[in-house]
């Protein structure tokens, strides 16, 4: 017996269509698309209309140009395998002006998308005036030329509400695009909005091309106080008993004293999934679904878990650890861990992975 990794395609897409409504997207689908699958969630969003796919990956990236030959491709990370880049007509960050000094030779025919550092500090030009430098150097050069095709910020406050960084983050960035539009130039790519940051405002930017959406379209909110029928999760992640031992008042279980009975007749059900398999251990410190009905774990270990239970479960019965009940948003919520945490933990490679 095997656990399973399981997305209802139906409730997936229909979460898409929800999410999109008629706004364009960049829907991100780095880290194999959040675990989803890459191959999977491109083509279920180019059925859905959306053709810009951003990534970190430049390998993803090229298997992105296999399946979806006329999409637009956004590497958020810099690459240095420049001759892949132009081949796979990929477009790339610009991180900084240091950067784009050394390299801006190799750099022909390349379209790259200014990024602004903002308040996450990642990457990014800092400044309007390190941008102006660049932008007015580009103009100069009449030969093997880039194309500056973008213009992005990505934020980094947006699912915080107690305090007013994101408030800060948006005016800076709006205040940039602004100047820069202002003066002449154009983009064919400004994007700034991820998931929080879209559904707050209910919508894309002003003068904004894309909102570069990620969890939101994976079925998970990015922030509580959204209602959870704006979100729909196809994720269910299902294991299975593979027996029921009893212990008695006194007597442990797990590894080096993870769980003590307090009672005689403690019933546990050994089931067929663990740490090694992605459940990550905060996440055990919550309950799980057998038959409908909530039970504790009480011992995490690499392939397999302790669930109390009581005498109406039985050998073969489906252990529930995520589904439309126990939402991986709900987690995030109680601090288990960031939505793309749970997912990105999540071993493929231990799992049976099914789409229905």
């Amino acid at each position: 017996m095997t656990a399973i990794w399981q997305v209802d395609e139906h409730i997936f897409q229909k979460n898409v269509r929800s999410v999109k409504g008629n706004d364009a997207m960049m829907a991100v689908v780095k880290n194999n698309a959040y675990n989803y699958g890459l191959d999977f969630a491109v083509k279920a969003f180019l059925e859905e209309g959306i053709n810009t796919f951003s990534t970190t990956s430049l390998s993803e990236a090229i298997r992105i140009r296999a399946l979806a030959p006329h999409a637009t491709i956004f590497l958020m990370n810099i690459s240095y395998d420049f001759d892949s880049i132009r081949k796979y007509q990929i477009h790339m960050t610009l991180p900084s002006a240091a950067f784009y000094f050394e390299y801006k030779s190799q750099l022909y025919d390349i379209h790259v998308h200014l990024e602004y550092e903002n308040l996450l500090h990642r990457s990014g030009l800092k400044n309007l005036e390190e941008i102006q430098s660049v932008l007015k150097d580009h103009t100069k050069n009449q030969k093997n030329k880039m194309n500056i095709s973008g213009l992005w910020t990505h934020f980094g406050y947006a699912d915080e509400f107690d305090v007013n960084d994101y408030e800060i983050e948006k005016k800076l960035w709006l205040e940039l695009v602004t100047a820069l539009l202002n003066e002449g130039y154009t983009f064919d790519f400004i994007h700034a909005q991820n998931s929080a940051s879209y559904m707050r405002e209910e919508g894309i930017f002003p003068y904004h091309t894309h909102a570069r959406i990620g969890i939101a379209l994976y079925g998970s909110r990015p922030y509580a106080a959204l209602p959870r029928q704006a979100i729909q999760q196809a994720l269910t992640l299902r294991a299975n008993v593979i027996q029921i031992r009893t212990i008695h008042k006194d007597e442990h279980c797990g590894y080096s004293f993870a769980f003590t009975a307090s009672k005689n007749n403690t019933k546990l059900a050994v089931v067929d999934i663990g740490y090694g398999d992605g459940v990550l251990r905060t996440r055990a410190q919550h309950e799980v679904l057998i038959n409908g009905k909530s039970y504790p774990i009480r011992a995490l270990m690499m392939s397999h878990m302790f669930v109390e239970v009581d005498d109406s479960v039985k050998a073969q019965d489906d252990v529930i650890l995520y589904n439309e009940i126990l939402r991986i948003d709900d987690y995030t919520f109680k601090g288990v861990g960031a939505n793309s945490e749970q997912l990105s933990a999540l071993n493929l490679d231990s799992l049976i992975k099914e789409y229905r």
